[in-house]
């Protein structure tokens, strides 16, 4: 996994992607908050650079785990598109 640095970079780079997020605590967000909001928002630039800063296994651990329970907040179509992908590229 990357550098907290890289990371808070990231957030910061992208910050409109945590718009739930009050703007003083957007560089502590969770790695959990960060997979859903980039997966569920991004673009695929910053899809790529999420896993190139996080790896892209630990990021289909992480979306799987949120998708298991009864309630996700995933869109439908999202879910279906990274179930597919994450089968394909990240076994």
């Amino acid at each position: 996994m990357a550098h907290n640095s890289e990371i808070k970079k990231f957030i910061r780079e992208n910050s409109s992607l945590f718009w739930w997020v009050k703007p003083e605590e957007k560089m502590n967000i969770s790695i959990n908050a960060l997979v859903e909001a980039v997966l569920n928002y991004g673009n695929e630039k910053s899809v790529k650079r999420l896993f190139d800063l996080v790896g892209i296994k630990i990021v289909a651990d992480i979306f799987y785990r949120q998708i298991s329970g009864k309630r996700s907040n995933y869109h439908q179509r999202t879910k279906h598109f990274f179930q597919i992908y994450f089968n394909r590229h990240a076994q």
